[in-house]
């Protein structure tokens, strides 16, 4: 025992006898006028605030280029918190330091959050602050800034149980869910937008009517608004945002023109329902980026035009029975940032159309597709063209019955492009491109370079169907997605929802 207390006698000695020397290394800093800090950047930015949210984390980092330690004499907020934005300094929470020690060629994380109050305006309002470094007598700072927006705020779930106008005054944030009561119609006015939070739906018994205009859109996506990588992929280009709109049952009646749709998980969703009364109609709307299937419908009725369905990790469109017509419409599945389902027991794997007539449901049907017309509309996708229609890489139809013979089945491609085999003998084929290789000439597909965006608007007049669309089927849309005029653009009319226009002769948009 006598042994053991020695020893540790003889080790606080030691330990008494090295802080002197520890105290003398804490003491040696460079005191040069010369010698300051450089950062990560000069303006640390924020995207838009949602007031009353906090903000993500962003960091900043603080180097001591010097071949010396410095003393960073004090760090603070110019603001003291007033503005709304927080620090946190080497693990401390705070507005003010004092006595921040940076090694030799080191660095040091400093992050930043920010909450903004709101401000009573339907505009988003610039806040600034700075981070303020005092070093050698010498003041350093780093601009900080956020855009600070108001909000209609929905928490904890919302039901509209009568006749609603939603303006577009301000956006609006939705956690949980929104719920549109039977037989309750909700009217969002143009220039409308929704963020909804990660897996937050809309859940539509009664009706919506969602008439935006060119000029000013309707805009249901998530609401992160920053990046994911820094200027190279962002949230609003990701898929599985929030959940998706469902439309139920007994929801009939819905019009949405003028819309945006976009990076939820399902998209839109129309449950079994009955093809004697309109479902949903849609008109210069763009639903896309989905991370499982984008539009599916059950023995339903519905009517598109000028519209766009585009990228799913499942399929882009599923119509399972009912009455559809889709009219100058550009299908397109070139989904990239996550992998495209090969399918299981209960899924189909992934292509761009699916149509099943005869098809069951949860053991209920079979449910006749009694119309399926598809006018001067484009479908393609990354899969390769396999086989006919029937069975291509792309596009799945099934009778339901032994052979492919149905008489009750009722579908027609009139002057379509199709990324299929060449198709000769289906009379339910009018004037329609079959093509084996691959459409994807079109302005944005995604990638890296592109911020994973798409623009599938044609990028040459190489594209087969430039040029090749029914002209009496034109007349009925004689403008497209954007507004051009189809009647008289010298290369068209252009089968799908956007005419072929280069891009010289557009000049900004």
């Amino acid at each position: 025992m006598k042994t053991y207390t020695h020893i540790l006698l003889w080790l606080l000695g030691l330990i008494t006898l090295a802080l002197p020397a520890c105290d003398g290394l804490d003491d040696h800093y460079a005191t040069n006028p010369a010698y300051r800090l450089t950062f990560s950047t000069d303006t640390l930015a924020f995207d838009t605030i949602f007031s009353s949210i906090g903000s993500t984390t962003k960091q900043l980092m603080v180097y001591n280029p010097n071949d010396e330690p410095l003393r960073v004499e004090t760090i603070l907020l110019a603001s003291g918190e007033s503005t709304g934005f927080r620090i946190n300094v080497d693990g401390r929470k705070g507005s003010a330091f004092n006595g921040v020690n940076i090694l030799e060629r080191d660095s040091m994380y400093i992050f930043v959050e920010v909450t903004v109050d709101p401000n009573g305006g339907n505009q988003p309002l610039l806040i600034q602050d700075s981070i303020l470094f005092q070093v050698n007598g010498n003041r350093q700072s780093v601009l900080l800034e956020a855009y600070g927006q108001d909000v209609h705020l929905y928490k904890g779930g919302k039901t509209f149980d009568r006749d609603t106008v939603l303006p577009a005054d301000k956006p609006y944030l939705i956690y949980d869910s929104l719920v549109v009561a039977p037989d309750a119609q909700l009217t969002i006015e143009p220039g409308a937008r929704f963020y909804m939070h990660n897996q937050a739906d809309w859940i539509v018994h009664g009706s919506i009517q969602a008439v935006g205009t060119l000029e000013a859109p309707i805009l249901f996506r998530g609401d992160r608004l920053d990046d994911i990588l820094e200027n190279t992929l962002s949230y609003n280009n990701t898929p599985g945002q929030w959940g998706g709109i469902f439309l139920k049952a007994d929801s009939y009646d819905n019009r949405w023109e003028h819309v945006v749709i976009r990076s939820g998980t399902s998209g839109v969703t129309c449950e079994l329902s009955s093809p004697e009364r309109r479902k949903l109609t849609l008109l210069n709307t763009r639903i896309t980026n989905m991370s499982e299937n984008l539009l599916s419908a059950i023995n339903c009725d519905i009517q598109a035009a000028n519209s766009e369905f585009s990228n799913a990790a499942g399929s882009v469109m599923t119509l399972i029975g009912g009455s559809y017509e889709f009219t100058h419409c550009t299908l397109a599945n070139y989904m990239s940032l996550t992998q495209r389902d090969g399918g299981s027991e209960t899924t189909l794997p992934s292509k761009t159309l699916y149509l099943l007539h005869n098809a069951t449901v949860n053991q209920s049907g079979p449910y006749p597709i009694t119309k399926a017309h598809f006018l001067n509309c484009v479908i393609d996708g990354s899969f390769s063209a396999t086989d006919n229609l029937w069975n291509n890489g792309e596009t799945g139809i099934s009778s339901g019955t032994e052979g492919e013979a149905d008489e009750d089945f009722n579908y027609r491609f009139d002057h379509c492009l199709i990324k299929a085999q060449p198709e000769t003998s289906d009379k339910h084929c009018v004037e329609t491109i079959f093509s084996p290789d691959n459409l994807a000439n079109y302005r944005l597909l995604g990638g890296e370079e592109n911020r994973y965006e798409y623009d599938f608007r044609p990028a040459s007049d190489t594209i087969p169907g430039i040029g090749a669309a029914d002209p009496a089927i034109s007349e009925r849309y004689p403008t497209d997605f954007y507004g051009v005029d189809r009647l008289t653009s010298p290369s068209g009319p252009t089968i799908g929802a956007y005419e072929y226009v280069p891009e010289e002769e557009e000049g900004e948009e």
